[in-house]
Order: structure tokens, then C-alpha cells, then sequence
């Protein structure tokens, strides 16, 4: 990990705000091209439910489960904000277009799980293709540290909005 996330005083004050001093700017700028990218990201959804013929709330579970792996339903209900019963009907929908599938755990044969059927796994593979073209924008040696700060902002902004 690189140094300057270890120490949470590189990025914020000991109260976990950032600092209002010369950097504000910088700092209001950041936030203004993180907004830009998190609308990116919608739209680019969006787009790609739509040139697959699926919903949004559909191509947000299979990237879900792409990212997570296979899901206990009501733990996908949680993570995109559902209501059970609105989970049961997009795991029905996406079994219906044969991108997803119910199965028992191993463990636990009462729970079911949410998985990915290779179908869906194509699917997601090849919507990560504009994904994968954006990252080459990104020299080779910036794209570790790039990476790391993208998981660390979308784990905060996850918790955030838990």
C-alpha cells in the first residue's frame, strides 16, 4: 500500500475533514471529477443495460455479482438497496433471461445463493471491455497507486451510503 494511505493525516485532519487551507481548491476540483465519474458511471450503465436489452437495476446485479461472487439473496437485496420482494422479482428476471441462477450453499442447504450462469459471466467480461480500454489511459506505472485510490474512494463512499 503506498505510504500516503497509511496515514490518514496525508489526506485529512485528525477529524477526518480535509484541509480547508491552500488546498481547498484542489480538493473542491477532486470532488468535482469524482461527481463527473460517478455520472459517467451511470450513463455508461445505462447504455450498456439498454444495448443488452436488460434493465438497470439487472445489469447493476450482474455487476454486483460479477465483482462479489455468488450472493445470499437477501444479502444482494441489502447492497442495491432492495426490498425483499423486489429481489425475489430481479433474481426471477434474471433467471428468466438466463443470467443469473438460484442454488443451494454448500454448507448450509437451506440458504440459497445467487450466482452467475456462464451466460452472465460473458455478459459482464464483456462490459468491463470499456472499462479495461479506459484503464489504458492510465500509464502503466500511475496504475497501481490509481487502483488502490479507486477501492479506497468506493469503499468509503459505500460505507457512506450504508
Amino acid at each position: 500500500m503506498p505510504a500516503s494511505l497509511e496515514h490518514g493525516s496525508d489526506v485529512t485532519d485528525a477529524a477526518g475533514v480535509f484541509p480547508v487551507d491552500g488546498t481547498a481548491e484542489t480538493v473542491a476540483e477532486a470532488a468535482r471529477k469524482l461527481r463527473a465519474l460517478i455520472m459517467a458511471g451511470e450513463r455508461y450503465r445505462t447504455a450498456l443495460a439498454s444495448s443488452t436489452g436488460l434493465g438497470t437495476t439487472e445489469s447493476q446485479a450482474i455487476g454486483y455479482l460479477f465483482v462479489h461472487g455468488s450472493r445470499g439473496q437477501s444479502d444482494l437485496a441489502r447492497d442495491l438497496g432492495l426490498t425483499s420482494s423486489a429481489a425475489t422479482a430481479l433474481v426471477d428476471r434474471l433467471e428468466r433471461r438466463g443470467v443469473a441462477a438460484r442454488t443451494r450453499h454448500a454448507n448450509d442447504r437451506r440458504r440459497l445463493l445467487v450466482s452467475l450462469t456462464e451466460y452472465g459471466e460473458a455478459l459482464a467480461v464483456r462490459s468491463q471491455e470499456p472499462l479495461l480500454d479506459t484503464l489504458n489511459l492510465v500509464p502503466a506505472s500511475d496504475l497501481e497507486i490509481v487502483a488502490t485510490w479507486l477501492g479506497v474512494m468506493a469503499d468509503h463512499l459505500q460505507a457512506r451510503s450504508s
